[in-house]
């Protein structure tokens, strides 16, 4: 992908292909300005102002490239971040400003649409950057920064297992602990069975090379406000013993989406220098299939001390994420935030582009929900509902990994988690897809980042 630091520039008065954005309510006015073949130009490219629409109108009477561009939106007095998005896929190489406005929000759209993930094979059809002035200096760093946290959920999603194993993930995170000078360590193997019994029974069937393991990172003053994230890092996931069938497989490289947006928070989290004492933890295993996996009615031990009998091990991601979440609250911070891709439930609910969001508290559910809504990184709150903690009953250990029968999937494996977290602490779990099934304006087909924003923009607006 363009370096993001490429496509938005400061406006300096340098030279620039202009952009008129127009609604389909404002598009007969406007047009009133135009001249015979400029408006007959828009009328063969069938452009009416609708949203997303894209045209290049001649404009031979002024000095410059002889044309400009123009692009259909919702409302041009409330821009949001895919706005200009068809417009940065469509446009030619080159570089532009709006001509009436600045792009605000925009700017974000602007940069993940030229998106294009080429580890494994080239774009023959890139066009060159299309770069993009603002005078709002102030937003770039911003949006920047954004942008790039987004590409690295893209990049780390859209990569197939065999390149994105635990040990890829973990080198993922040292390479942020490095850049920024924070804490890491990792426990790997057969040394997790004692501390974090749950990580290895899940991932103790990979091949070496793919061995389970639990990496954490700390960041910031010691005496800042704590909080921690943590990512479920299920690398592949065949289901275990209770195997997916072939189509359940075939995305399941996606299955350590919640790790790519944990680090993609905490990369966030240390370039903009939030203050706050940062605790990343990342269980990462290959859900694989051998001679010592683990099996349907087992009964694991866990960190907290719980035992969990294992009904499906299809159900793995929240198992290592309880080890993680014990682990997180032994500390005590006052918030954690989880990402997970958990459950098909939550899709069936709330379809790809809506995470499922549970937490403990209201005040909590409504500050993401705001920050969502107010950055297009919209979330849905599902109920933590306290009845149905029995339906994880089991006859012989202290709970069951799944619920029986089918029903409230998504809100079953939020109750299981919150058994692991400690009690008081403010807790947020983000069921996520971390997947675009069709492309949309600024939004690739492939690895998405959902939820990211919103909890980024929750926590900066408390703690920045």
């Amino acid at each position: 992908m363009t370096e993001n630091t490429v496509l938005i520039q400061p406006d300096r008065g340098q030279d620039a292909i202009p952009i008129h954005l127009v609604s389909k309510d404002g598009f007969e006015e406007w047009s009133r300005q135009l001249s015979g073949p400029q408006r007959a130009s828009l009328e063969a490219q069938g452009f009416t102002g609708k949203g997303y629409q894209t045209a290049i109108v001649p404009d031979t009477g002024k000095d410059g490239p002889g044309w400009f561009a123009v692009g259909g939106v919702a409302d041009v007095d409330n821009l949001s971040s895919w706005c200009m998005a068809k417009l940065a896929e469509v446009l030619p190489a080159g570089t532009y400003r709006l001509a009436d406005s600045e792009p605000g929000p925009a700017l974000f759209g602007w940069q993940t649409a030229q998106y294009s993930f080429t580890r494994y094979r080239e774009d023959k059809d890139a066009k060159g950057p299309r770069v993009l002035l603002t005078g709002e200096v102030a937003r770039i760093e911003e949006t920047v920064a954004e942008a790039g946290a987004a590409a690295l959920v893209r990049d780390m999603v859209n990569t197939p297992a065999e390149d994105m194993g635990p040990e890829n993930i973990e080198a993922e995170a040292k390479k942020l602990a490095e850049k920024h000078g924070a804490d890491f360590r990792v426990v790997r193997g057969d040394a997790l069975a004692s501390d974090y019994p749950m990580i290895h029974a899940v991932g103790r069937a990979a091949a070496r090379e793919h061995s389970p393991r639990l990496v954490e990172m700390e960041w910031g003053p010691r005496d800042a406000p704590r909080i921690a994230i943590v990512g479920k890092g299920v690398s592949f996931d065949s289901g275990g013993l209770d195997v997916k069938p072939s189509s359940g497989m075939l995305l399941m490289k996606k299955d350590m989406g919640g790790s790519a947006h944990a680090l993609a928070l905490s990369r966030l989290i240390m370039e903009r220098g939030l203050k706050v004492r940062l605790h990343l933890l990342i269980p990462t295993v290959e859900n694989a299939i051998s001679s010592n996996s683990f099996r349907p009615g087992d009964v694991l031990k866990t960190r907290k001390g719980l035992t969990v009998e294992v009904t499906n091990t299809d159900a793995e991601g929240r198992l290592i994420l309880g080890d993680a979440l014990a682990k997180a609250s032994e500390d005590a911070p006052e918030l954690i935030i989880d990402f997970a891709t958990l459950t098909g439930a939550a899709r069936v609910a709330l379809g790809p582009d809506l995470p499922g969001l549970f937490t403990r508290r209201d005040e909590t559910a409504e500050e993401l929900l705001t920050a969502g809504k107010a950055n297009d990184d919209a979330v849905w709150r599902l109920p933590l509902e306290d009845g149905y903690r029995d339906m994880l009953k089991s006859d012989i250990a202290d709970m069951a990994n799944a619920a029986s029968g089918g029903f409230a999937g998504a809100t079953t494996a939020a109750l299981f988690l919150d058994r692991f977290v400690g009690e008081d602490i403010e807790w947020a779990h983000f069921d996520t897809f971390a997947w675009r099934p069709a492309a949309k304006p600024g939004r690739p087909k492939g690895g998405a980042a959902l939820g990211l924003r919103a909890a980024w923009h929750m926590l900066k607006k408390r703690y920045g």
